[in-house]
């Protein structure tokens, strides 16, 4: 699946909702605002499927897009607002911004929040660690 996007309009978000918990595996989703003017899908838009969530405390309920091919998220195919949010990781190109803010925090796991010093790696950098 392929898309394009003229404009990224923000907000840069880290969703530590349980929803998006759960959906991505992760301690957070990174989520970008795009305006809906500009997008499109230019391949693979057979391939899109969705799993609604319902509804459990009050509306809305939750829906997510994914690759019926590969399994990996997708941009909703059809969004009805001005702007909606993408996945940060499905983006090929380089961010214009970094992430906003973390939001739903009071939602984050106990463990994602007290390891901000961890190291960091690059792939080589990893690559040559494991190997010693």
């Amino acid at each position: 699946m392929v898309f394009e996007v003229e404009e990224i309009v923000g907000p840069f978000e880290l969703c530590h909702c349980s929803k998006c918990r759960k959906s991505t595996g992760s301690a957070y989703a990174a989520m970008i605002g795009v305006s809906s003017k500009g997008y499109k899908i230019t391949s693979g838009l057979e391939l899109i499927e969705s799993f609604t969530l319902p509804v459990e405390e009050k509306a809305p309920g939750y829906t997510t897009y994914f690759c019926s091919r590969c399994g990996s998220k997708t941009p909703n195919p059809k969004p009805d607002n001005e702007w909606f949010e993408i996945p940060a990781g499905l983006f090929d190109c380089e961010l214009p911004n970094s992430p906003d803010r973390h939001i739903y925090v009071d939602h984050a796991p106990e463990w994602e929040m007290f390891y901000p010093d961890l190291p960091r790696y690059t792939k080589l950098e990893l690559r040559k660690k494991r190997k010693m």
